[in-house]
């Protein structure tokens, strides 16, 4: 039964991956991997969707709903002021088109830490890169990898990023976003330099070969050089206002909560630069922003519901146990957890929110410092979540770049899977070495 209840669970990631694949619905796709889990385990099918997924379901709402709205308010703000397009627009301008390679994903990078959701970092950069990969003639079909390595690597998993992933284990452990600061800036900064260099060294092959920059229909490559924006400093405030209320204590005590903190900075981006909005289509916007909150959440939750039933199945706690007497440093144990968990999620953000209640309490029990369980558990978070099922890499290279798997995938397989996985890694060396650093 053991091993026929393991391997139901590898059937059922194989499967999700294989429907997310092919473009099928996930409340379908979560709904048939759930069956697949609860036979193989004998479970009772029905206890399994009442009990198990609804509970994971409604439990991740009910702990993350309001962070899901305000961030996305927030990222809708960004949007219609124009002022994630104005500094996408300003790092590209002092980085040249030579360095396209650099200041795409810097550009995501600086949105996606303030607060700015992945989907929407993508959609104001990808524009830009465009013309710079076009000005440059670098290969188009490595559009995606560069975004998706902005949005969801160093600058998502970093310290103090105002973040889904700060936030999970924020919430559980009692941390600080800022938990792990010093190892864990130096395991993104790993990151972001490794990854530029395996994106230089990609693209200077591309273009030894003879590959060049081809243009697919619907491309609008001459953007209108007078367009109205905010001036690039005047963006950046309200960022800079949501990492402050975010992450600034008086007495041990953070002056904002998390929702709070990105309400506010959303705030003062309608303020700062309201005469760029249509305050007419405000509440449009607002309901847009509702509705696209509610609509990433109850995917998201519908992953989690599927891992509420995993987590549960008979066998689950042989294969925790298995990760948590992984031989080698104690941490170790806890990267391969989180990133395997996150990638049969294919979320970081629901993998953390069924791996965190989990395995934090084993680790924190065994003398490891919650910040360290905070930092490790983030940083493992954003490997494997990126295999080819996870919706945001499908929504990226397919909806928005128009690209496919094929051609593209490889190059975004190294860049969020491969350079986080060893910037993980990195994170175990520096957590193991100097357990006491703030």
């Amino acid at each position: 039964m053991t091993a026929f209840g393991i391997i139901g669970i590898i059937l059922a990631f194989a499967l999700l991956m294989y429907m997310i694949m092919k473009g099928f619905n996930i409340y379908l796709t979560v709904f048939c991997c759930t069956l697949v889990v609860a036979l193989t385990s004998r479970m009772n099918v029905y206890d399994a969707y009442k009990d198990y997924f609804m509970t994971g379901f409604t439990t991740f709402f009910k702990n993350y709903y309001l962070i899901f709205l305000t961030g996305t308010l927030m990222a809708k703000a960004m949007e219609i002021t124009g002022g994630a397009k104005s500094i996408a627009k300003f790092i590209i301008k002092i980085m040249g088109t030579e360095w396209a390679f650099v200041s795409v994903p810097l550009a995501c990078g600086v949105l996606c830490y303030g607060g700015v959701s992945a989907f929407v970092c993508s959609f104001c950069v990808f524009p830009i890169a465009l013309q710079v990969f076009h000005a440059a003639d670098l290969p188009r079909n490595y559009i995606p990898g560069a975004l998706c390595f902005g949005c969801s690597t160093f600058a998502m998993i970093a310290p103090g990023a105002v973040q889904i992933h700060n936030a999970v284990p924020s919430t559980i452990l009692g941390t600080s976003f800022m938990a792990g600061a010093v190892n864990g800036f130096i395991s993104c900064g790993f990151m972001l330099v490794a990854g530029i260099a395996l994106l230089r060294i990609w693209l200077q092959k591309a273009k030894t070969r003879g590959e060049h920059f081809l243009a697919k229909e619907g491309d609008e490559i001459n953007e209108d050089p007078n367009e109205n924006l905010p001036n690039p400093v005047v963006a950046l405030i309200p960022l800079v206002i949501t990492i402050f209320l975010v992450n600034f204590k008086i007495n041990g005590v953070n002056i904002a909560k998390v929702e709070t903190g990105v309400l506010g900075g959303a705030v003062s981006a309608v303020l700062l630069m309201w005469k760029f909005i249509n305050a007419k289509e405000l509440p449009k916007h607002f309901a847009d922003g509702a509705a696209m909150a509610l609509f990433a959440i109850t995917n998201t939750c519908a992953v989690n519901g599927f891992g509420g039933v995993a987590t549960n199945s008979p066998v689950f706690s042989i294969i925790t146990n298995a990760m948590v007497n992984i031989p080698g440093p104690k941490l170790l144990g806890l990267v391969v957890g989180t990133t395997v968990i996150a990638g049969i999620c294919g979320s970081a953000s629901g993998g953390l929110g069924i791996a965190v209640p989990i395995l934090g309490p084993v680790y924190v029990a065994q003398g490891i410092s919650a910040a360290t369980v905070h930092r490790i558990m983030a940083l493992a978070s954003s490997a494997l979540d990126s295999l080819p099922h996870n919706g945001y890499i499908v929504t990226v290279t397919n909806g928005l770049c128009h690209e496919t798997h094929r051609d593209s995938y490889p190059l975004t397989f190294w860049l969020t899977v491969v350079i986080p996985l060893l910037g993980s890694l990195v994170g175990v060396v520096l957590f193991t070495l100097f357990p006491n650093l703030p």
